[in-house]
């Protein structure tokens, strides 16, 4: 698996979100994104990172980042969990794992939860206006790790 490295182009992105919107990251240049990878909607630890990132959001928005989730499950899940949660940030429908391959968050030996895969390693990518990468965070904790995410970057 190859990992990503601060300096490296972010690999290509077009992924559509619960609402049918079509994503790529070469059509936000010029903005900066936090690219989150998680396993699973409405697991305890995917809810706990998501409503972080929903809490922060004013700073991200702030600081001029667009802030992007991924994952495996379909539109349906994806706009219940937004609902549910109050999630205001696009959630990105990578089904055939397509995007997580090409960042290399795909597990070689997946985990489960109940009936659920979890197939995704958590991670998070911080691209800058140029697409490249800024940050690259493999495995990290769901809980935590976007207060760390906002001391990295200084929010």
């Amino acid at each position: 698996m190859t990992r990503l490295r601060p300096g490296d182009p972010a690999p290509a992105l077009c992924l559509p979100d619960a609402d049918g919107r079509m994503w790529t990251l070469s059509g936000l240049r010029g903005s900066k994104v936090i690219l989150y990878f998680y396993p699973a909607d409405d697991t305890p630890g995917c809810t706990a990172q998501a409503c972080d990132f929903r809490d922060a959001q004013r700073d991200f928005d702030a600081a001029g980042y667009i802030v992007l989730g991924v994952s495996p499950q379909g539109a349906d899940s994806h706009r219940a969990f937004a609902r549910r949660y109050g999630l205001g940030f696009p959630l990105l429908v990578d089904a055939d794992f397509a995007a997580a391959e090409a960042f290399g968050v795909v597990r070689e030996e997946p985990g489960r939860y109940g009936d659920i895969p979890l197939d995704l390693r958590r991670c998070t990518f911080v691209i800058d206006e140029e697409g490249r990468i800024e940050s690259a965070l493999y495995d990290v904790k769901a809980r935590g790790h976007v207060e760390r995410l906002r001391e990295l970057l200084a929010l």
